[in-house]
């Protein structure tokens, strides 16, 4: 699961907010040292992290990538099961996508005094490109990928990883289907959704 994921599966929980989002620069015993709450939420997306990549829904979606994009098969999934949330958040919340996307940016500029510098830098640049919204259309997927594909190596050409979604898009949303509301279960142990 990418950043919109990790922010829904929070829900108004403000300390699991903000521990999912910075919780991928926090590296082993490192979240002892935060709140109660967002240690909590530091270990809410491992265990979404542990649940989704290990889970055969995924592992079925990242099988069709793998043999072009490699280890990198893994990331773009997470990004198209984002864009196929987003595409589909009606089905799966009462408050409009640019509403949620609103509310997260200004949750997490609020707290991000206790962030390291690299969740820092990625809430700067997905608030000025919007991302959290942008991920319902396929140019801000695109977009995604572009700006992926000038830090990676070479070798992996994921610039055009958008069109693998689109050509597999039934496929993918099928699996995704399946595969979100499983998720959404796990995480009962933090939130009440």
């Amino acid at each position: 699961m990418n950043h919109l994921a990790h922010l829904f599966l929070s829900q108004t929980d403000v300390d699991l907010f903000v521990g999912n989002f910075i919780a991928d620069s926090i590296k082993g015993k490192q979240y002892l040292k935060y709140t109660q709450g967002i240690q909590e939420g530091i270990l809410m997306h491992r265990s979404i992290d542990t649940f989704t990549d290990t889970h055969p829904i995924v592992l079925e979606s990242k099988k069709r990538l793998y043999p072009k994009y490699s280890h990198y098969a893994g990331i773009l999934i997470d990004i198209y099961y984002d864009h196929i949330l987003a595409k589909n958040w009606k089905e799966y919340s009462p408050i409009a996508l640019e509403s949620f996307a609103a509310s997260a940016y200004k949750i997490l500029n609020e707290h991000k005094d206790m962030m390291p510098e690299l969740p820092k830098e990625i809430l700067y640049y997905m608030e000025l490109g919007d991302w959290l919204s942008s991920y319902a259309k396929i140019e801000g997927i695109n977009k995604t990928f572009q700006g992926m594909h000038a830090r990676i190596q070479p070798k992996y050409s994921i610039q055009n990883a958008a069109d693998d979604l689109t050509k597999d898009l039934a496929l993918f949303e099928d699996e995704f289907n399946d595969f979100f509301p499983l998720l959404v279960e796990h995480c009962r142990n933090w939130t009440d959704l």
